[in-house]
């Protein structure tokens, strides 16, 4: 296994490219590359939904990294996994392996704390000793090699992109420079996505909270400050979201 803190570049002299599972080793080719990452982060920032984007991420990372047979995004909620967009369900199951065993290399590359941006395991049948538990029990479900990549931006770490090869010795040093420039590219779109979708349910939000005081106004006969103290109340009283309680004051006409 190799591993590195940040997304290491060896490979430069070497050239990749994907025809079909074959690398180029004569010349760079990375103005086709150049081309293709740019399609994908054009069709990245098109896509209507924040699922829609992982989907695209994870279906590019099949498309354009050689020898990628599955992929997948995991991300952590404390100590609980949650896979996203996943190809196949061989992702789901080595996510799930990894929570209940507690250990893992793309629970590793989604901890920030662990300072590793980076993983690649080059044969699951060989001995790890950093994942003792998780590298046969993932051999055993038909993993052959993997790599990922911590998804991040400047101001946050929003998962890790992980790439499965049902065969061993799959994922070389180019292979990683691809999977990492994907990578960065993807973090920028997961995280405009993301935002993009918090910005449309706050704005939703107060259009329900706006609605459901024009509600309580014109029914308790009070001013725009006092519905809301009264929404805010209820919210608080009862342990119930604003947005919550402002949702059944629209479906029903009252509190």
């Amino acid at each position: 296994m190799a591993a590195s803190r940040g997304a290491r570049v060896r490979g430069w002299d070497r050239g990749w490219s994907r025809q079909g599972d074959e690398e180029t080793e004569h010349g760079v080719d990375w103005d086709r590359f150049a081309r293709q990452m740019a399609s994908m982060a054009r069709d990245l920032l098109a896509q209507p939904s924040v699922d829609a984007t992982l989907e695209r991420i994870t279906a590019s990372a099949t498309e354009l990294v050689a020898g990628c047979d599955a992929a997948g995004i995991l991300v952590l909620h404390d100590s609980t996994v949650e896979s996203l967009a996943a190809t196949e369900q061989l992702v789901v199951d080595s996510d799930r392996l990894q929570e209940r065993l507690r250990e893992g290399p793309c629970l590793d590359a989604a901890r920030s704390s662990t300072g590793e941006r980076v993983f690649r395991i080059h044969d699951l049948s060989a001995e790890q000793p950093r994942w003792p538990a998780y590298a046969p029990a993932a051999h055993r479900l038909g993993v052959g090699s993997m790599m990922g990549f911590l998804l991040f931006t400047e101001h946050e770490d929003l998962g890790a992109l992980n790439l499965y090869s049902r065969a061993p010795g799959a994922f070389t040093e180019v292979r990683e420079l691809a999977g990492w420039l994907l990578a960065s590219h993807a973090a920028v779109a997961f995280a405009s996505a993301r935002t993009h979708a918090q910005m449309e349910r706050a704005v939703a939000t107060r259009h329900l909270i706006g609605e459901a005081m024009g509600i309580l106004m014109g029914s308790l006969h009070v001013s725009e400050d006092e519905a809301f103290d009264v929404l805010r109340r209820f919210s608080q009283e009862n342990n119930i979201k604003l947005r919550e309680v402002a949702r059944r004051i629209c479906e029903r006409g009252a509190l």
